[in-house]
């Protein structure tokens, strides 16, 4: 995901102001310096998310007076958080994935944000627990304590198959699997490749693997899977039933030539370019590919089509911050989380950086309507269920990718994968 994805001051008067805010409903856990924080952040600082938070950092601190220390960490911040807060030297507040975060959370070493939902969105009159849909947040998992607002987000992203919505061999996108397949066949005997992919990326291929999942065994299979630390739950029929169906797109020989070796983005820019119909990528893929497109180009959007399991959730994954158990200097960072959220700071992320908020009353940006109305009217579930992100990295992308590139059969990953799992689990204990 690359396009999705620092300042002291203030006077005597920004100070008062600053008191008074402090004094209206602000989350308060009572600890550290009032009067500034460190914040690491997932984003690069030339990226649009990173202007659109830098810009409410500025405005924060010349409001507020608080000092907001900031490192624009990129994707890195995945890898060093977990050391910085082992070491002591983890930043006041930081932001992710919720699938990235859950691993802090889960080991107990994210802070308890109830405090933050239950805070006054400044200037608005309502709390931050009522402008974002309960159902992002009800379904993050559970930290030792027995809490799950660990995470409070502020960009929302799906996934799914894009298409361009003005190719007429596309009209009807496909509702159900058999439609799907019948489609991709209509496409093959015209010449047509039916899926872009790009071989080496394993967290993007693996989407189609975990919906189908879902679809096919109903709803958490992938958090079962991972939580029975047996293995047995990759032996499960259903759960072969979906990879099966993974290795029926392989074998079918529906996704573009050249896929299992070439490398991101040189088959979604042949998808752009409609060298494929369908792209199954996150929400972020419109806005990566628009200076490709053509002039006719309009995107289209669905989520995997059913199968006879009757599952409908739509992916969802949360990006948001998270404070640390042990920061330092935990209520300024509070503070500015509910204050980012303001629907004239937080609307930018759809206006500036072009994704969807988790703000019902902040339209999504040109091309994303379609994925909106998808996560509002249907359940949504948690990509990759939200297991930890090492055990994609260690068990299931690696054998995913044989399967995928046609060189293991459904049975033998199934086999693989699991070995993997009972290793993963003989090591975490």
């Amino acid at each position: 995901m690359s396009t999705t994805r620092r300042r002291a001051l203030a006077g005597i008067a920004t100070l008062a102001l600053g008191a008074v805010v402090a004094g209206c409903g602000q989350p308060s856990s009572g600890g550290g310096n009032a009067g500034a924080f460190t914040y690491w952040s997932m984003w690069r600082v030339d990226e649009p998310q990173a202007k659109v938070i830098k810009a409410a950092i500025d405005k924060f601190q010349a409001e507020t007076g608080v000092k907001v220390t900031v490192e624009w960490q990129g994707r890195d911040v995945r890898q060093k958080i977990g050391p910085a807060i082992a070491a002591g030297k983890a930043p006041d507040l930081w932001d992710q994935g919720a699938d990235v975060v859950a691993t802090t959370a889960l080991a107990g070493q994210a802070a308890d944000l109830s405090s933050v939902y239950d805070s006054e969105v400044p200037g608005e009159g309502k709390k931050v627990s009522e402008i974002i849909d309960a159902k992002y947040v009800e379904g993050l998992p559970k930290d030792p304590a027995g809490v799950n607002k660990w995470l409070v987000p502020y960009e929302l992203v799906s996934a799914g198959f894009f298409y361009n919505a003005a190719d007429p061999d596309l009209a009807t996108p496909p509702g159900t699997w058999e439609e799907l397949i019948k489609l991709c066949d209509t496409l093959k005997a015209k010449g047509k490749a039916c899926l872009a992919s790009d071989g080496d990326s394993a967290w993007e291929n693996f989407l189609t693997l975990d919906y189908l999942l879902v679809r096919d065994n109903g709803a958490g299979t992938l958090r079962k899977i991972f939580e029975d630390k047996t293995g047995g739950g990759w032996d499960n029929p259903g759960a072969l039933e979906s990879v099966k169906r993974v290795e029926q797109l392989v074998k079918g020989g529906y996704l573009i030539e050249g896929y299992d070796a070439s490398k991101y983005p040189a088959q979604q820019t042949n998808w752009a370019k409609g060298k494929a119909a369908l792209l199954m990528q996150g929400s972020w893929v419109p806005t990566e590919v628009k200076p490709l497109v053509g002039a006719d180009w309009k995107t289209g959007y669905f989520p995997m089509p059913t199968t006879k399991g009757g599952n409908t959730e739509v992916d969802a994954i949360l990006f948001g911050f998270s404070v640390p158990k042990k920061a330092k200097n935990p209520d300024p960072a509070k503070r500015f989380i509910s204050y980012f959220l303001k629907k004239e700071r937080l609307e930018k992320i759809a206006t500036e950086a072009g994704n969807i908020t988790p703000r019902a009353d902040i339209p999504a940006p040109a091309g994303l309507q379609d994925v909106q109305k998808a996560l509002s009217e249907e359940p949504v579930r948690w990509i990759m269920d939200n297991v930890p992100g090492e055990y994609g990295d260690k068990v299931v992308f690696p054998v995913f990718l044989e399967l995928w590139h046609g060189k293991i059969t459904a049975e033998q990953f199934v086999a693989k994968a699991k070995a993997a799992h009972v290793q993963y689990w003989k090591v975490a204990g």
